[in-house]
């Protein structure tokens, strides 16, 4: 088996077939949805429609966070955007990931005139619609990542 293609998740694999079933369907070609699994199955390289559903049922859970993507968001309500430097998943919680961000500029923390203090790297657990536990003394979410 040679598989080319990334694998995505059962349900977009379903999702497929199901497009691939109406427009074959509009062009005058009827197929039954199960003659529509296996041509997605031999589209990523696999023997059969089963072969594919087990192998796509196996992987690792899907986490929205990527080595290397780009994210923007606000940090103690301020813009940033940054790189994913780390993604690990916290073992207590499945939704809840510590990212390591590297903020392309730096971002003052300190709200007083007289003073800053800026930071570049920030670690931070979130959870996956991209927001922390950790609220500030405002009750806004540490870091905000906007999808």
């Amino acid at each position: 088996m040679n598989v080319s293609k990334p694998l995505p998740a059962l349900e977009g694999l379903k999702e497929q077939a199901k497009r691939l079933r109406a427009a074959l369907e509009d062009q005058g070609q009827a197929i039954t949805h199960s003659k529509a699994l296996e041509l997605i199955a031999a589209q990523y390289g696999f023997r059969d429609w089963n072969t594919l559903h087990a192998s796509a049922g196996n992987r690792p859970a899907f986490h929205p966070y990527l080595l290397g993507s780009r994210v923007e968001g606000f940090y103690l309500g301020q813009p940033f955007v940054a790189s994913v430097l780390g993604v690990q998943a916290l073992g207590g919680d499945p939704e809840r990931y510590r990212l390591t961000l590297h903020l392309d500029d730096p971002v003052d923390v300190v709200t007083f005139e007289s003073f800053s203090a800026f930071r570049q790297r920030v670690h931070c657990n979130v959870d996956t619609s991209g927001r922390t536990v950790e609220k500030t003394s405002n009750g806004r979410p540490q870091v905000e990542l906007v999808w």
